[in-house]
C-alpha cells in the first residue's frame, strides 16, 4: 500500500470513529420500557476495534514517515514545515485584510483611521509564503504516492 493510500484510509477510520460515537451517543439511552435502534454494545466493539486498526495505521504512517525524504528533509519535518508555513500565511493574510482601511469618513469629527503597516509588503510576503507551501505540498504529494507504507 502506497503512503497516500494509507493517508486516505487514516482519514476514512477517523470519519468512521466519528460516526460510530455519534451513534453511540444516539444510543445510549432509551425512554424505560423502549429498546434501542442499535445495541451499544455492539457499537462500542466495534468502536474499539476500529480504533486498534487506526493505532496501527497511523504508526506505521509514522514510522514511514520518518524514514522517508522529501526535498532534502524527512517527511516528518516537511509536514511540520508545511503546518507553520500555512499558519504563517493564515498571519500574514489576516494581517494585510486588518491594515487595508475600509472605513468611510462620513463627517469631519469621525475618528479616522491610518493602517501601521505596508499592506503591500506584506501582501506580497504572504503571496511567497503561499507559492511555498504549494511546492512544497505538490512535492509531499509526490512522494506519498511513491513511496509504500513501512510494516
Amino acid at each position: 500500500m502506497k503512503l497516500a493510500e494509507a493517508l486516505a484510509l487514516r482519514a476514512d477510520s477517523q470519519t468512521r470513529l466519528a460516526q460510530l460515537k455519534a451513534r453511540l451517543l444516539r444510543n445510549a439511552t432509551v425512554q424505560e420500557g423502549e429498546s434501542p435502534a442499535e445495541d451499544p454494545k455492539l457499537l462500542l466493539a466495534q468502536y474499539d476495534e476500529l480504533s486498534a486498526e487506526l493505532v496501527q495505521l497511523i504508526r506505521r504512517i509514522n514510522q514511514t514517515n520518518s524514514a522517508t525524504t522529501v526535498a532534502g528533509k524527512t517527511m516528518t519535518e516537511a509536514l511540520a514545515e508545511r503546518d507553520i508555513l500555512k499558519q504563517r500565511h493564515a498571519t500574514y493574510t489576516d494581517l494585510t485584510e486588518a491594515g487595508t482601511i475600509s472605513r468611510s469618513v462620513v463627517t469631519r469629527s469621525e475618528v479616522r483611521f491610518k493602517s501601521t503597516i505596508d499592506v503591500a509588503a506584506v501582501q506580497k510576503q504572504a503571496d511567497l509564503l503561499a507559492r511555498t507551501i504549494r511546492e512544497l505540498d505538490a512535492r509531499i504529494q509526490e512522494v506519498n504516492w511513491q513511496v509504500s507504507l513501512q510494516d
